[in-house]
């Protein structure tokens, strides 16, 4: 991750800087006229985080400032509102709560919970591999913070031990949710969102960029087992290498580098960090209860977590001491320079003393010369006597362990002066506790004190205890951890009324039978309640009908209604599933009714008043061509189609109503012709008169048909007139 230079162009803690980063300078300025800011805290790639305090509520508070980069980019100051909301409706004590979010001038800035204590990352630096009991109690409250975001719809995207903080009174919290999305949206790929997280990116992030609830139970097993382990499971010289190993490479097993991890919360770990995010937990939700599963299951309780040191970032911190450094000559042999004495000049003998004659000084030196020859031959012998002692005592051999007790293999290799290094493995041939291999064979020849490897068999893998309603992907681990093989056969699978669908019911062989190394344990999946067949309640009243279902074992859906013409409204006539069908136990089904509205009668009324009254009850009603009805008055209901009582669907209620045209002749008797002839034209009827003389003066004394009859429209009245 690149680290941001400060104003005078240095990185932060180089020589020569006298503060922190150079942001420091807002320490002392209120943003918004609020939060003041007093004290540098940390930097990363993305903000400054400074301690201060709401004013406005006299509270310490933790206030986080976005690099310029970031305040100055719309998109990500939308998405960074929108994601800060989200984040600060997050109620949850695992979760570092989100005070308020804001900008002032180029500053934009998250309010957040003050956490005093510090990171996972500072207890990981300084206790190294964390005991399981530790790393539960961190690795449960996180994944209870991940599990209230995912029921959100929040996704982290950025889970990693810097993201963990740990309070002074030991709480796990987990802190930047939202805050990671609202950057990605902006720089994707920037150095300071992949470099410095892809130790726990997810396979699926590396490749598409896109995560989700998988992606973070991913980083969470990845963190799960940096703390069990000490370290990350990938490492390499750059970050495309550690993220090439995240897609093209299982984590190992986390028990591989931690063999004190129990069994069950080995499974549910390397089940989370499994490369196919279909064998992982669904959510942090899943994953924490799996895990606390399989810790109940070992009667593991948890343990207050550790308070970790901040590092010191205090500016001006002295440097330690400088190594002592010996600098190399001008390449010619260090002398030893004997004392000086007197003026430097060589000593002479004493002026007293007689010189010694030259035969006698010839004799002194042979003599001397013979004592150190013979010196030197005696040494000679005296080394060489010692150095094959020395020799004799160096070396020894490898001792015949192979298929001897672990025990008895361990004490001949410390009688052979060698240090015994045990692993364990499976056999299918050696019993369990016999050396199985060993390295170096035997007879080799190695130096005393060299520590040599010595396989002890476990026997033939035994098939382990997987609980009823396992995940598919856990189950998995453990039999691949016992060094056999999981397999499926939809075949095999059996219908189960507890255990949900795709999960565990028993495994063949069943747990505790051996099996040689590498065959298959089929694991035996649940199919869910088993399908039984829908009982017949056609005809029923509707009360006994929904009892039938519930006896045999169904829910009751919700009620269907379907038009039937020949049953009353209301009458139980089905069901759906339709009876017979093969459903599960348990499985909702809905009671069918028969529907439909029945035809009032309308006979004796008007079409006006007709048609008024089946709109009210809920028809369509067409008014119908008249027709002529010697017995019905003209206005009035002949007929309606449907005819009452027929039994209509709802959903189509049309009704025709057809009236009658019969026209009422008029009396007009005492009418001279003229004057009946008009009125009897005004109700659409013919006149034709007789009279003696035929003028239109004259009365009419009889009409046929009489006054009241009922004809057809444009009939003829025959009238007689006199004179």
């Amino acid at each position: 991750m690149r680290i941001p230079a400060d104003r005078s162009g240095r990185a932060p803690g180089t020589p020569g800087t006298p503060h922190a980063p150079a942001t420091e300078s807002l320490i002392g300025e209120v943003l918004e006229g609020r939060y003041r800011i007093d004290a540098y805290l940390a930097r990363g790639g993305m903000s400054t985080v400074y301690r201060g305090v709401d004013t406005r509520l006299d509270r310490p508070v933790a206030i986080k400032v976005m690099t310029p980069q970031y305040a100055a980019d719309p998109t990500f100051l939308v998405r960074f509102e929108r994601e800060a909301r989200a984040a600060a409706r997050l109620d949850n004590p695992h979760v570092v709560g989100v005070y308020d979010q804001g900008r002032d001038g180029e500053n934009v800035f998250l309010v957040m919970e003050l956490v005093d204590g510090g990171t996972l990352r500072d207890l990981v630096h300084q206790q190294g591999q964390l005991s399981v009991r530790t790393a539960l109690s961190v690795l449960e409250p996180t994944l209870d913070a991940l599990a209230a975001a995912h029921a959100a719809g929040l996704v982290h995207r950025d889970v990693k031990p810097e993201n963990v903080l740990i309070s002074s009174r030991g709480e796990v919290k987990v802190a930047d949710f939202g805050l990671v999305r609202a950057v990605t949206s902006t720089t994707m790929a920037t150095g300071d969102v992949i470099l410095g997280t892809v130790a726990y990116l997810s396979p699926e992030q590396v490749e598409t960029g896109a995560a989700d609830e998988r992606s973070d139970v991913y980083a969470a097993g990845v963190v799960a087992y940096e703390m069990l382990t000490g370290r990350p499971p990938f490492g390499g010289d750059n970050a495309l290498s550690v993220a090439y190993q995240h897609v093209h490479s299982d984590v190992p097993p986390v028990a591989d580098a931690a063999p004190g991890v129990p069994e069950g919360i080995a499974a549910v770990i390397d089940a989370a960090t499994s490369r196919d995010a279909l064998d992982r937990p669904a959510n942090a939700g899943e994953f924490l209860r799996e895990l606390r599963r399989a810790r109940l299951a070992v009667g593991l309780s948890l343990a207050p977590v550790p308070v970790p040191l901040r590092p010191d970032r205090a500016p001006g911190t002295p440097s330690p001491p400088r190594p002592t450094t010996v600098r190399p000559g001008d390449g010619q042999p260090t002398a030893i320079q004997p004392p000086a004495h007197g003026n430097g000049r060589p000593t002479s003998a004493p002026p007293d003393r007689p010189a010694r004659s030259s035969a006698q000084l010839a004799r002194r030196r042979g003599r001397r010369r013979m004592f150190i020859v013979l010196a030197v031959i005696l040494l000679l012998a005296a080394a060489a006597a010692l150095g094959g002692m020395w020799l004799a005592n160096r070396w020894t051999s490898m001792p015949a362990v192979l298929h001897q007790p672990s025990a008895d293999a361990v004490l001949a290799v410390k009688d052979a002066g060698l240090h015994a290094a045990l692993t364990t493995r499976h056999d299918n041939a050696v019993p369990s506790g016999d050396i199985a291999a060993a390295d170096p064979p035997a007879d080799t020849r190695q130096r005393r004190g060299a520590t040599v490897s010595l396989v002890v068999s476990s026997g033939r893998p035994v098939v382990p205890h997987i609980a009823r309603g396992t995940s598919r992907g856990a189950a998995g681990s453990l039999i691949r951890a016992a060094d056999l093989t999981p397999v499926t056969d939809a075949a095999a699978n059996v219908y189960d009324d507890v255990v949900v669908a795709g999960s565990v019911v028993a495994t063949k062989p069943a747990a505790g039978q051996s099996a040689p190394i590498g065959s298959d344990v089929l694991m035996v999946l649940s199919r869910g309640p088993q399908p039984q067949a829908v009982p017949t309640v056609a005809g029923k009243l509707t009360e006994d009908a929904q009892n039938k279902l519930l006896v045999a074992g169904f829910t009751l859906g919700p009620v269907k209604t379907e038009f039937r013409a020949d049953v009353p409204a209301g009458t139980v006539i089905g069901t759906d599933p339709p009876a017979d069908a093969m459903a599960p136990h348990g499985s909702p089904v809905s009671l069918v009714l028969a529907d439909s509205k029945t035809v009032p009668s309308v006979d004796g009324g008007t079409v006006a008043d007709a048609a008024q009254s089946l709109r009210a009850a809920g028809f369509t009603v067409t008014i119908g061509t008249p027709v002529f009805d010697a017995t019905v008055p003209g206005g009035q209901v002949v007929a309606i189609d449907p005819p009452a009582g027929t039994r209509i669907d709802p959903a189509n209620p049309d009704v025709t109503v057809i009236g009658s045209n019969a026209v009422t002749v008029p009396s007009v008797t005492t009418m001279t012709v003229s004057r009946a002839t008009q009125v009897l034209a005004d109700e659409g009827l013919e006149a034709k008169a007789w009279s003696l003389f035929g003028g239109d003066n004259a009365i009419v004394t009889s009409q046929q048909p009489d006054a009241g009859a009922l004809v057809e429209p444009g009939s003829t009245v025959s009238l007689t007139a006199w004179p």
